[in-house]
């Protein structure tokens, strides 16, 4: 079945602990305020746990080796490399994933604040996202997000299972970590970027900065 995609909503297979859907989506969120369109386009997040497709945690030195790359594509955003003990690093994100979609019931702004917070706590504050009372710290920090709601909703579990089944279902539509899907039936992965790895380090062989601009208008119908 084809991933369905309301109007004016982007769909986005994405992990909170990926650094290439974190540049992405900051440059996402630019382009749209850039076109004013902050109401009328809205990010409908979506999981794609690496940890699972990958079968082991997100290894902290070949993040080490991306993060500058990043740093440079986006250096308004804060990126840097993990500045805590290296057993603080969170081998899991599952639960900070688990939290962005939970706060989909308190509306769309509530999920993309958190989802991009956690993000940054992650790549720009060397915070251990994968601890419950972190993130719920960085909820509270979140103007659109009711903190206590989200505990409780993270308490009962009341998100993993929808998350989990529409992963399952659709992980073999989805290219990577970050995937965009719109509702005219178009989708792209990891948008502007063409990208070669040496010695698993990063190389951009191209970035095409007005493919977010572009997606941006795409979705709303212009």
């Amino acid at each position: 079945m084809p991933i369905h995609v309301e109007p004016g909503t982007i769909v986005l297979y994405s992990d909170v602990a990926c650094g290439w859907a974190t540049l992405a989506l900051h440059r996402f969120y630019a382009a749209r305020a850039e076109a004013g369109l902050e109401e009328e386009v809205r990010v409908d997040h979506r999981l794609f746990l690496l940890e699972d497709v990958n079968a082991f945690p997100l290894p902290l030195d070949f993040v080490s080796g991306e993060v500058p790359v990043f740093a440079e594509l986006a250096p308004d955003f804060g990126f840097q490399r993990w500045q805590g003990k290296d057993a603080d690093w969170p081998v899991t994100s599952l639960l900070a994933n688990e939290a962005v979609h939970a706060a989909k019931a308190q509306g769309p702004a509530a999920s993309e604040e958190l989802d991009l917070a956690l993000r940054r706590a992650l790549f720009a504050e060397s915070r251990t996202v994968s601890m419950l009372h972190e993130i719920l710290d960085v909820a509270e920090s979140c103007p659109s997000v009711d903190a206590h709601a989200l505990r409780e909703a993270l308490d009962d579990g009341r998100a993993r299972g929808h998350m989990m089944r529409d992963y399952r279902t659709n992980r073999d539509a989805v290219q990577g970590s970050p995937h965009f899907f719109l509702a005219d039936g178009t989708d792209v992965h990891n948008p502007g970027i063409e990208m070669h790895l040496e010695d698993d380090v990063p190389v951009v062989d191209s970035d095409d900065t007005e493919a977010m601009a572009r997606l941006v208008r795409r979705a709303a119908g212009r």
